[in-house]
């Protein structure tokens, strides 16, 4: 499965290519959104500010075809860190409202009042599957993630919830909706559990 990767300003791409094709898959940076049109599978990078995000998509022209791709022809699709919050009703960290592809609002990290917690959450966390699905692996002992964070996405239905992890307090650290799927993780920084990840997703034999 040929993968596109969306190149709106946000941030992160050329990593999430390397690794694809280091494992064997094929993978666009994607700049025209009339692009989309023929995707097969789409990954929304992103890193910075919630408001600004959405700025850029929808000055960008992204909105119509990202609506298209996700919701119409329900092709598989991923939301890394900030491209998961955007796919959420909206966020604490700003005023405008999200895509609203997922019954979620994203909202500010919950240390549980630990000093030594520092915010942003940044560093490698273990990570625990919440239910069997296609990209996250169960019965791994030392899975774990590469985060950088200052927010999360709180869904209103558990049965969304991909995997979690434990920053002072749980928080959802995936979700899972149909052909949708968003991790506030970085898999391109993850080494071979971002390969992993991305193998799955895509299909592609290890």
């Amino acid at each position: 499965m040929h993968l596109s990767v969306i190149d709106a300003g946000l941030g992160n791409i050329k990593s999430i290519k390397r690794m694809v094709e280091h494992i064997g898959g094929s993978a666009d940076i994607v700049t025209d959104p009339a692009a989309l049109a023929g995707a097969e599978a789409v990954v929304l990078p992103g890193v910075g500010h919630f408001d600004y995000g959405m700025q850029l998509l929808h000055d960008g022209g992204w909105i119509a075809p990202l609506n298209s791709a996700a919701l119409e022809r329900q092709i598989p699709f991923l939301g890394i860190c900030l491209g998961m919050q955007l796919m959420c009703r909206g966020s604490e960290e700003g005023e405008r409202p999200g895509l609203g592809w997922i019954a979620a609002d994203v909202k500010r990290i919950d240390t549980g009042g630990d000093p030594r917690l520092k915010v942003p959450h940044i560093g490698w966390t273990a990570t625990t599957p919440s239910r069997p699905d296609d990209i996250i692996p169960e019965g791994d002992p030392d899975l774990r993630y590469y985060y950088v964070h200052t927010y999360r996405a709180v869904c209103d239905n558990p049965a969304d919830i991909l995997c979690s992890a434990d920053y002072g307090t749980r928080f959802t650290s995936g979700f899972a909706h149909g052909t949708l799927r968003g991790v506030q993780f970085h898999p391109e920084k993850s080494h071979r559990f971002g390969m992993e990840l991305f193998r799955r997703w895509l299909g592609i034999a290890a």
